[in-house]
């Protein structure tokens, strides 16, 4: 005897469509950005291939990859923004390529990154001389440096963690990230701080070392959670930490 078939109506999907794709060894951002993006948006993560270490070449064979990543996005979807979870690998392969790459297999409106994101940012809070605070080898830390330098932000303060590997970096606890950036702002000539990295963990951190610095502090999961917001018309929940979500 066969079953019997039920009748069924379709939902009308309207809600705002984010994605991310991340990086395989990142720990750190798709749970930072579910906490910083509000319930009524319908988010979708995708994972991109990634080394273990960081250095400026495993950072740009990412870009082999990315393709491949947005493609495993649920066909046919249409998103109003998608966000590609990398600082440093954004430095090496550029923003133009990555939207590219990224809107080759996935329908999106418009395509950020951290970079980007962070010029967002601080073109919307009248940023343009800040310090970063970065986990990552001389050789990586010097490429971000000069590529937010080409967007007209001058970073003259710049310390570093000197880490290569993501296994170490999104273990760096609170009270280190604190410490190093209290010491690096300490006499600094600049109107802000940027955590760098997506995988390190300091979106807790940031109101406490705005209150104690009194100038905004930014990260790379903050900004660009921010910037896909801003490109897709939400509204930020009350929650989100920091000057930006404040102004």
């Amino acid at each position: 005897m066969p079953l019997p078939a039920f009748e069924y109506t379709l939902a009308d999907l309207t809600a705002p469509r984010l994605g991310l794709v991340a990086l395989q060894s990142d720990e750190t951002i798709e749970g930072d950005m579910r906490r910083l993006l509000p319930e009524n948006v319908d988010f979708f993560v995708s994972r991109v291939a990634s080394d273990v270490e960081v250095t400026s070449e495993t950072l740009s064979h990412m870009e082999q990859h990315l393709s491949a990543a947005a493609g495993l996005f649920p066909a046919g979807a249409e998103f109003d923004a998608i966000g590609y979870g990398c600082t440093s690998g954004t430095a090496q392969i550029g923003p133009g390529k990555i939207a590219r790459k990224i809107k080759s297999s996935a329908i999106a409106a418009h395509v950020t990154e951290p970079l980007s994101s962070l010029v967002a940012a601080c073109q919307y809070l009248g940023l343009s001389r800040i310090a970063i605070l970065s986990p990552y080898v001389a050789q990586v830390s010097a490429r971000l440096q000069q590529t937010i330098s080409k967007e007209g932000i001058t970073t003259p303060v710049f310390g570093s963690f000197e880490v290569s590997t993501e296994a170490t970096v999104v273990r760096i606890d609170a009270n280190s990230i604190e410490a190093a950036a209290i010491n690096l702002m300490q006499g600094a000539d600049v109107q802000g701080l940027f955590l760098s990295c997506t995988n390190l963990r300091a979106l807790g951190s940031i109101e406490r070392l705005e209150q104690k610095l009194g100038k905004p502090v930014l990260s790379s999961n903050q900004v660009l959670a921010w910037h896909l917001m801003q490109l897709a018309a939400v509204k930020a929940p009350k929650s989100a930490p920091g000057q930006l979500f404040k102004d």
